[in-house]
């Protein structure tokens, strides 16, 4: 079945540096690759920017200013003088004709900028499926925690990014839902899982144990992420055995009626994916925590379309402090973060015109005591703000999911109110989260504190250098500490200069940048044992940060939150050269 089609494929058409991206004009930009000779198109809005191939649709032709457009953005063809609204990327003469096919816009690491075609751009229109009468309770989707549906999909059942117990990011996520009771059983009858990307509120590995000691041949698919969504599988010491990794943008065959197609992020095409799944030729379309879902090309019109809306999963701006970073802005960063990232939101899902709307993947707190104060910083954007503003510029019907809410799509589709479309759980049920098993999963990171490793101070080189980042001009000074961030009687206070790996006694004289991490000395020392990415410190609030120049390296973070080696540091080999 899959030989018939081809993995979607990205490449770079352009490459604009810093300073061609500084300079670009608001309204038409016309570029050329020299290599190649092919030209361009970029449309610039404020911040927003649109791109596409300077060829008409038509015959080919190459388009040039359109003198008679006084708002500046069209531009005419030199062939049949068809004009094309770069603005929209609709041909606006001859009227109603075309759409352009866009590009993707990248920002590399250094604010310059890529240009990305995806091949194939609309992948899911391989082998169309026209919609198909669908009985009542034939589809049903049943919300469980975060970003955890439960699927009913005709005589099968799909499950999405099950995090039903335990912390996410170390300990500095816990679940704001009370998850249904029966959910371990749901789990166990689901017939496959689709996990989105290896972050711990979509790969739950305490979610997933409890499954593998009842389940552990159940299929589970993923996307093929540069970094494997299931990387640290072994050292999780849970058995699961059968992960199917699948190619971008090729349908996986689940039976006649049910197909699913997993995409990449355009943003983080390195770990992050979404997907369709089809039944009946019916889509739902789930985005998760997409930036820049398939390079901002998404199926308009699905059945039901879910993505994240909440925002607040960083640790910036709540966990910095120093210069710029007083209380009064932070509070203004977040709330006019959270404002955009809304406003983002409701836009797409204008342009899309799913039928059903459902904001998910943002139902997290901070709830252990001592992250009290983030709790109160980070606020988070409300589902019911959101969804009446897509009210309010759509027909889009909308749905803010409780724990156990079920949505039958069949009648939804027919007859939005219909008072059987969505069943809320029974009255009295509990929704919220009151109380969370914060003992055992403390302990675990506890025990890290006292490892044999760190009585040898030669740690810190022997993880740095297995890290394997460095020649980059940024020195850091890590601290380890108690819970309210001050020094850890006894911890380690060092430096690490990046730029040939030395660890000084202080600061070099050359100029250089400077990172202060303070870090809490369990969850540091667990990352460190364990050769974790460090989003269990940063998304999950177990830092504090000052820099000087107020810059964000990108390069250093990525690399500690993305691509340290796979393999975790030997400390086996290194406690022996102690011995």
């Amino acid at each position: 079945l899959l030989d018939r089609f081809i993995e979607q494929t990205t490449e770079i058409l352009l490459h604009l540096s810093p300073i061609e991206v500084a300079n670009l004009k608001e309204g038409i930009n016309f570029f050329r690759n020299k290599n190649t000779g092919k030209d361009y198109i970029l449309y610039k809005n404020k911040n927003h920017l649109r791109a596409c191939k300077n060829m008409c649709k038509h015959q080919g032709g190459l388009f040039i200013k359109d003198i008679e457009d006084l708002d500046g953005r069209s531009v005419r063809c030199t062939k049949h003088n068809w004009k094309l609204d770069v603005s929209t990327m609709k041909y606006i003469n001859p009227p109603s004709s075309f759409c352009q096919d866009e590009l993707v816009v990248e920002m590399d690491e250094e604010n310059g900028l890529l240009l990305l075609e995806l091949n194939p751009p609309n992948p899911w229109d391989s082998e169309p499926r026209a919609p198909e009468h669908l009985a009542f309770g034939e589809v049903q989707i049943t919300y469980l925690a975060h970003a955890c549906m439960d699927l009913k999909l005709g005589d099968k059942r799909m499950v999405f990014d099950p995090w039903l117990i335990g912390p996410a990011f170390a300990r500095g996520w816990w679940l704001l839902h009370e998850p249904p009771s029966d959910w371990l059983e749901r789990l166990c009858q689901a017939d496959l899982i689709y996990i989105s990307h290896m972050h711990s509120d979509h790969l739950s590995y305490p979610t997933l144990k409890k499954l593998a000691e009842r389940r552990p041949d159940i299929p589970i698919y993923v996307g093929n992420t540069e970094r494997p969504v299931f990387w640290n599988l072994n050292q999780s010491g849970v058995q699961l055995t059968n992960i199917n990794v699948v190619p971008f943008g090729i349908w996986q065959q689940v039976d006649k009626n049910l197909r699913f197609m997993i995409l990449m992020d355009g943003i983080h095409p390195e770990m992050d994916t979404c997907i369709i799944v089809e039944y009946k030729g019916h889509k739902i379309l789930n985005t998760v925590d997409c930036t820049r879902p398939n390079g901002g090309r998404l199926p308009e019109k699905v059945a039901l379309m879910m993505s994240d809306f909440a925002g607040g999963a960083s640790g910036f701006p709540m966990t910095f402090s120093g210069g710029k970073f007083t209380e009064e802005w932070k509070a203004e960063f977040i709330k006019t973060e959270r404002k955009k990232l809304l406003n983002y939101k409701a836009r797409l899902v204008k342009d899309l015109q799913p039928r059903i709307y459902c904001p998910f993947a943002g139902y997290f707190v901070e709830s252990h005591p001592s992250d009290k104060y983030i709790k109160e910083t980070n606020i988070k954007n409300d589902p019911n703000e959101l969804n009446n503003l897509i009210k309010k510029n759509s027909d889009v019907i909308t749905w803010t999911p409780r724990p156990g809410a079920t949505l039958d799509l069949s009648r939804m589709l027919k007859d939005p109110t219909d008072s059987k479309g969505i069943i809320e759980p029974p009255n009295g049920t509990k929704i919220y989260k009151d109380s969370w098993d914060f003992g055992p999963y403390l302990k675990v990171l506890n025990a890290a504190v006292e490892d044999e490793i760190f009585l040898h101070s030669s740690w810190i080189k022997e993880y740095f250098t297995w890290a394997g980042f460095k020649d980059y001009n940024l020195v850091v000074r890590m601290i380890e500490t108690n819970e309210d961030f001050s020094p850890f009687p006894g911890g380690y206070d060092y430096l690490v200069d990046f730029l040939d790996l030395s660890f000084p006694k202080e600061r070099p004289s050359r100029e250089h940048s400077y990172e202060e991490i303070r870090s809490r000395v369990d969850v540091i020392r667990y990352v460190v044992k364990n050769g974790l990415l460090w989003d269990d410190l940063y998304i999950g609030f177990q830092t504090r940060l000052q820099r000087d120049p107020d810059i964000y390296h990108h390069l250093f973070w990525n690399h500690f939150q993305i691509k340290l080696p796979l393999m975790p540091p030997n400390w086996r080999s290194f406690l022996m050269h102690c011995g």
